[in-house]
């Protein structure tokens, strides 16, 4: 399985025929859907879905029935390649994936509890966990977590537990585009030595870059 970061919080997974893309919103480019043979969307949020990213491809896509009643209302000419997905069902994208999860982190206690869900992935053994808004912790622990490192509704000493509480032994800084390059370098001090205590290792990668 090749994997690549694309802006913000998208994530393109290769194996076989298969190209499945997460998240792609307003701060992915468009190279990240060509090619695709499927869309996950996380939640309804701009960052990680829009209309013009999903009219880039002509993949089906994967979501929530919040995102999907979004699509309806923005996207119409979108809506008959959605499939609604919900709490813990396993399905088939080219690759496996499990929905985990059902709620984004609380941004604040005055605005809406949305709902999120989380996929894991799991190819020829290696599992990947994209958590989507949320510090979801799976009931297995994954090969790669996909980190979210910069939001509204996150400090660092919360992404530093997070990840020791998921303990995968590799985590991608996903979640990204918002902190400058100082406050990333402050997100990348804060978590080398945390994770590193415990042999888990965290990398970031720049747009279009692939993990090696």
């Amino acid at each position: 399985m090749r994997i690549f970061k694309h802006g913000h919080s998208c994530v393109r997974l290769e194996a076989g025929d298969h190209a499945v893309v997460v998240d792609p919103g307003m701060f992915t480019d468009a190279v990240a859907l060509e090619g695709a043979t499927a869309v996950l969307v996380t939640h309804e949020h701009p960052d990680h879905w829009t209309p013009d990213a999903l009219r880039a491809t002509d993949a089906p896509v994967f979501t929530i029935e919040a995102v999907a009643a979004q699509i309806q209302d923005q996207a119409a000419d979108v809506a008959e390649r959605v499939t609604v997905v919900r709490p813990g069902e396993t399905f088939d994208v080219g690759l496996p994936v499990r929905a985990v999860g059902e709620k984004h982190a609380v941004i604040h206690p005055e605005l809406p509890h949305f709902d999120n869900s989380g996929y894991l992935f799991t190819v020829d053994g290696t599992s990947v966990f994209h958590p989507g808004d949320a510090l979801t912790v799976p009931d297995e622990t994954p090969d790669l977590l996909l980190l979210p490192v910069s939001a509204p509704w996150l400090k660092i000493s919360e992404c530093i537990d997070y990840a020791r509480e998921v303990a995968a032994p590799r985590s991608l800084a996903i979640h990204d585009a918002i902190y400058s390059q100082a406050g990333l370098g402050v997100v990348q001090g804060g978590l080398t030595p945390f994770p590193g205590a415990r042999e888990l290792g965290y990398v970031r990668l720049a747009p279009g870059e692939e993990l090696r």
